[in-house]
């Protein structure tokens, strides 16, 4: 019962990610480009990721330069790349076949990231059951697809 409440986060967080794509296709059409698409939409989420931090008076890292320098940038470009692929790819391939590969793709990765803790996730093995939970999902894209 304890993990509910997180698991109703993730799921209205996945469930936000086709809205944002219709948006930002919007604004693709108004715009005229994806890119610009992109750069406005990531212009508002940093603005008010900017007001959040200044409201919260959330500290800045004593030490910025300990960082390693692909982590400044890696998770911002990576954010671009799916950005993009959201604004480009429903259009051409539907929202719900665009959102299925998405949601393959991630868990996928999710389950190889678990299987070995990489990144600093908690270790969690493969399994048997992990495996088939990954195929119904690539089953449900191929059905998907097909029909």
């Amino acid at each position: 019962m304890k993990a509910l409440i997180p698991m109703l986060l993730a799921l209205a967080a996945g469930a936000v990610l086709p809205l944002q794509a219709g948006l930002n296709g919007q604004l693709r059409g108004h715009l005229g480009s994806p890119f610009v698409a992109a750069l406005v939409s990531f212009s508002a989420g940093t603005l008010l990721l900017l007001a959040i931090v200044l409201a919260l008076r959330t500290p800045w890292p004593a030490n910025p330069a300990a960082v390693p320098g692909w982590l400044w940038g890696i998770g911002g470009a990576l954010g671009v790349g799916y950005l993009i692929m959201s604004i480009v790819l429903p259009p051409v391939l539907g929202v719900a076949l665009t959102f299925g590969l998405i949601v393959a793709g991630q868990l996928t990765l999710s389950l190889t990231l678990d299987h070995f803790g990489l990144l600093g996730f908690a270790q969690h093995a493969i399994n048997p059951w992990r495996v088939l939970g990954a195929a119904l999902i690539v089953a449900g894209v191929v059905l998907i697809r097909k029909f």
